[in-house]
C-alpha cells in the first residue's frame, strides 16, 4: 500500500484528485495544508482534504512540495469550505481558494524540455550546409536548450527573438516537451546604510555631512531610499562613501509597506445610554455562554451601533476569544480599523481586496500566527484564519455588496452565520434598515432582536425637505444635475463655513449614450447593458465586466450623428458644482476617483479634517462615516431608483443611511431632490418596528404573499417620500 492524499484544486470541476505522498513528505502532510502538485502539463497549488491508502500498483503522481509547516486552513475552515461547496453548488477547490492567502512566495511557469526526437532533429540540422529561415530558428532554439541542460523557462523564450513561435512549432512535432513548475520567488531586497566611522573629517562636503547628521539623528541604520530622501543626496554620493569605507552597506528583505496607524486618533470615550447598556449586557451574556447565537441589532442612524460593536469586541477579548468585524465597503474599513487600532493596538488586522498581494499575505499570516485577534474587512474577511472566534459582526447586513459576484458565489452575511455556528460564536447583524429576511427571522424568534430606538445624546433626526424637479424645470426651463433648492442650500452652508455631502448613486458622467435618430443605446458586447460614459477618460465602460470602448461619433446602427448623453452621474455632478461654486473645495469619492486604499484614506481624512467643503460620492459616503462638520446631505435624483424592479428598498436604505451623516454632532437638514413627487403627502411617520415589515403588507408576514408584497412596496415608497 502507498500513502495518498486527497487534494482540492482551484478548477471549475466538482471533484478532487488523489496523489501519492512521498516518504519525505508523509509526516507533515495534514488536512488544510497547501501543496504543489502536477496537473496535466502544469504545476498547481491545492489544499489537502484528507489522507488515504492505495494499492502499490496504482498509477499516481507524486506531491511535489508542502508549502507550510502549519496547515494554512484549520479543520473548521475546511468544513466551512465544504458547506459553501454544497450550499452554493460551487466546486470545493474554488471555495477553498477564496480562503487562502495570495501565494506571493511561489511563481508558476512552464518549462520546455528537449525530447529524444528534438535531439535527433538537432543533429540533422547541424549536418545541413544550407538552412532555411525556419530551420535556422529551430536549430538556434534547440542549441540554446542543449546548452541549458535541455530545459528553458517561458521567461527565457520570451527574451529570445521568435522563441515562443519556434517552441510551439517544435512542440507540434514532439521535438519539445512542456510541463508546469513552481519556483520560489526571490525576496525583494533593500540596502541598509549605517555610518561606519563615528568621526566626521573636516574635509567632508555638505552632502557627506548631511548623510552623517541624518544617520546620527535616526540613532540607527536607514534604508537607502529613506536616506536619499531625508539627506537630499544622490545615490552616487552614497556609493562613493561606501567604496571609501565610510558607510556600511547591508541588505535585508523588503517588507510590504504597512498601513500607518492613526496615531492622532484617540479612542472615543463615549458614555453609553440606557439602550446601549441593555443591548451590550445582552450580547455579553450570549458571549459568556460560548454557544452559537444569532442576533439582529436594529438601530436608527446615529444610535451608536459602532460603539456597541467595539465594546462587544472588548468583552470578547476579555474571554480569551477572537472577533471579526465585516463592513460592506472598503472605504468603511479605514474608519472602523482606525477606531479598533486606537483602542486595541497592533492586535487588529485588516483584510480586503484593496490591499496588494504582499500586504494581504502579510496580514493573513499575522492572523494565522495568532499575532492579531481582531480582523476588520469586507466580505472575504469572513474567511480570516482566526482560532477560537467568539464574535462575528456584520455591519449594514442588508447591503448587496456582501454578495460575491465571481466564483465561488456566496453571500458574506450567510457565510458569517454558518461560520459562527461552526465556531460556537455570537453572530451580530447590525443595520438601520435591516433586510426583510433578517427582520422576519427576528420576528419569528430565530434571531434575537436588539433595538436602539434613539440617537446618542438624544440628538434629533435630520429634517427632510423634498425638492420637486418638475417644478424646478418649470421655473428654470432647463435641466441640471441638482435642483435650485439644493444649490441654494449648499450655498447657505458654504457661507456659514459648514460642510455638505451630495449623494448620487451613479458612477461616471452620464448613464448611457442614446441615438436620437433610431433610439438605440450603445450596449456592452458581453452583458448587453447600456455602457456608462466617463468624460475624463473619454470612454464608455461597463461596470459589470469591465469592457470599455471609445465614444462613437455616429450611431453604430443607423450612422446618425445625433448622439445624446442621458442622465447625470457623480462625475457630472462634481463638474457642475465646481462651476457653481468655484471657490469651494470639492472632492469626489467613488471607484473612479479613488482606485487604491491610500486614496480612500486621503479623501476621507481631508474631509474629516475640514479641508474639503463639498464631498460628492456614490453609496460609499452613505453609510457608517461620522463627520461632525456635516450639516447638509443632498441626495440627487433620489427617486430614479424607485422606478427599477427590486430596487426601491435599496433606495430607501441609502436615503435613510445618508440621513445619518449629518446631526451626529450638530443638527442639520437633508434636501432630497425628488422627481416623482409633485405634492408630497403628509402624514405620521411609520413606527420604528413597522418600516421593515411594510413590504409584507397586512396579514401573516410568513405567508410570502407576493400580491401583498407589491402593495406593500408602494407603502414603503410613500413612507420613504415623507
Amino acid at each position: 500500500m502507498v500513502r495518498t492524499c486527497e487534494v482540492a484544486l482551484p478548477l471549475p470541476l466538482r471533484t478532487t484528485f488523489t496523489y501519492r505522498v512521498p516518504e519525505a513528505l508523509d509526516e507533515p502532510m495534514v488536512a488544510g495544508a497547501r501543496v504543489v502538485v502536477p496537473f496535466r502539463n502544469r504545476a498547481m497549488l491545492g489544499v489537502v482534504l484528507g489522507r488515504g491508502d492505495s494499492p502499490d500498483g496504482a498509477s499516481l503522481k507524486n506531491v511535489t512540495e508542502i508549502l507550510d509547516p502549519v496547515p494554512a486552513l484549520s479543520s473548521r475552515l475546511v468544513e466551512l469550505g465544504r458547506w459553501i461547496s454544497n450550499y452554493y453548488l460551487s466546486p470545493i477547490g474554488e471555495a477553498l481558494r477564496a480562503m487562502l492567502p495570495p501565494s506571493v512566495e511561489l511563481q508558476f511557469e512552464r518549462q520546455w524540455q528537449i525530447s529524444d526526437a528534438g535531439r535527433a532533429r538537432l543533429e540533422e540540422l547541424r549536418s545541413l550546409a544550407v538552412l532555411s529561415e525556419t530551420e535556422s530558428a529551430d536549430r538556434a532554439l534547440l542549441q540554446l536548450m542543449e546548452a541549458r541542460a535541455g530545459i528553458v523557462s517561458d521567461g527565457i523564450l520570451r527574451k529570445t527573438k521568435g522563441g515562443s513561435a519556434t517552441a510551439a512549432r517544435l512542440l507540434q512535432r514532439n521535438e519539445l516537451l512542456v510541463r508546469g513548475a513552481g519556483r520560489h520567488r526571490m525576496a525583494r531586497m533593500q540596502k541598509i546604510i549605517a555610518w561606519k566611522d563615528p568621526a566626521v573629517p573636516a574635509q567632508f562636503g555638505a552632502a557627506e555631512q548631511r548623510i552623517h547628521r541624518v544617520l546620527a539623528e535616526s540613532a540607527g541604520p536607514l534604508a537607502l531610499a529613506s536616506l536619499l530622501k531625508m539627506a537630499d543626496v544622490s545615490r552616487g554620493v552614497v556609493q562613493r562613501l561606501a567604496k571609501q569605507g565610510k558607510l556600511l552597506v547591508t541588505e535585508e528583505p523588503l517588507a510590504p509597506e504597512q498601513a500607518p496607524f492613526a496615531a492622532d486618533l484617540l479612542p472615543p470615550s463615549n458614555l453609553l445610554n440606557a439602550e446601549q447598556v441593555h443591548v451590550l449586557k445582552a450580547i455579553e451574556g450570549r458571549l459568556q455562554a460560548r454557544a452559537f447565537h444569532p442576533a439582529l441589532l436594529y438601530g436608527v442612524t446615529g444610535s451608536g451601533k459602532t460603539e456597541v460593536y467595539v465594546r462587544a469586541v472588548e468583552a470578547t477579548l476579555a474571554l480569551g476569544r477572537a472577533a471579526i468585524i465585516l463592513v460592506p465597503e472598503i472605504a468603511l474599513t479605514l474608519w472602523i480599523s482606525n477606531i479598533c487600532r486606537a483602542r486595541f493596538g497592533s492586535t487588529v488586522a485588516v483584510l480586503h481586496s484593496g490591499l496588494s498581494d504582499q500586504e494581504r499575505a502579510r496580514e493573513w499570516w499575522r492572523v494565522r500566527r495568532q499575532e492579531a485577534r481582531i480582523v476588520v474587512g469586507t466580505r472575504s474577511a469572513v474567511f480570516a484564519p482566526l482560532e477560537t472566534i467568539g464574535l462575528i459582526v456584520v455591519d449594514e447586513e442588508q447591503e448587496s455588496s456582501y454578495k460575491q459576484e465571481e466564483a465561488p458565489r456566496y453571500h458574506g452575511r450567510d457565510v458569517a452565520l454558518m461560520r459562527a455556528k461552526l465556531e460556537g460564536a455570537v453572530a451580530l447583524l447590525g443595520s438601520a434598515t435591516p433586510s426583510l429576511e433578517s427582520y422576519q427571522r427576528a420576528r419569528q424568534g430565530k434571531y434575537e432582536l436588539l433595538c436602539l430606538r434613539s440617537r446618542v445624546e438624544n440628538r434629533p433626526m435630520a429634517a427632510v425637505q423634498i425638492a420637486d424637479l418638475r417644478e424646478d424645470f418649470r421655473r428654470t426651463h432647463r435641466t441640471a444635475p441638482i435642483s435650485q433648492d439644493l444649490r441654494a442650500a449648499i450655498a447657505q452652508e458654504l457661507a456659514g463655513g459648514r460642510q455638505s455631502i451630495v449623494l448620487i448613486n451613479r458612477r461616471g458622467y452620464s448613464w448611457l449614450v442614446l441615438c436620437r435618430g433610431c433610439g438605440a443605446t450603445v450596449l456592452c458586447e458581453n452583458c448587453s447593458i447600456a455602457l456608462t460614459y466617463h468624460k475624463k477618460r473619454e470612454r464608455l465602460a461597463c461596470h459589470y465586466c469591465g469592457f470599455s470602448r471609445r465614444v462613437p461619433r455616429v450611431c453604430p446602427k443607423c450612422n446618425s450623428e445625433h448622439i445624446y448623453f442621458v442622465g447625470a452621474g457623480a462625475e457630472q455632478v462634481e463638474e457642475h458644482l465646481r462651476t457653481l461654486f468655484p471657490q469651494a473645495r470639492i472632492a469626489r469619492l467613488d471607484r473612479d476617483a479613488v482606485r487604491h486604499k491610500r486614496a480612500f484614506g486621503q479623501v476621507l481624512s481631508a474631509f474629516g479634517a475640514g479641508s474639503i467643503d463639498i464631498l460628492v460620492g456614490t453609496q460609499m459616503v452613505a453609510k457608517g462615516h461620522d463627520f461632525h462638520g456635516v450639516t447638509l446631505v443632498g441626495v440627487a435624483s433620489a427617486d430614479t431608483q424607485l422606478g427599477f424592479l427590486c430596487i426601491p428598498k435599496n433606495a430607501g436604505n441609502q436615503g435613510i443611511g445618508a440621513g445619518g451623516r449629518p446631526t451626529r454632532a450638530i443638527e442639520g437638514r437633508i434636501p432630497l431632490p425628488f422627481l416623482a413627487e409633485i405634492h408630497p403627502e403628509s402624514g405620521p411617520q411609520p413606527d420604528f418596528e413597522q418600516v421593515p415589515g411594510l413590504l409584507w403588507g397586512e396579514g401573516n408576514p410568513g405567508s410570502r404573499d407576493f400580491d401583498r408584497c407589491g402593495s406593500g412596496e408602494s407603502v414603503v415608497k410613500q413612507a420613504f417620500r415623507r
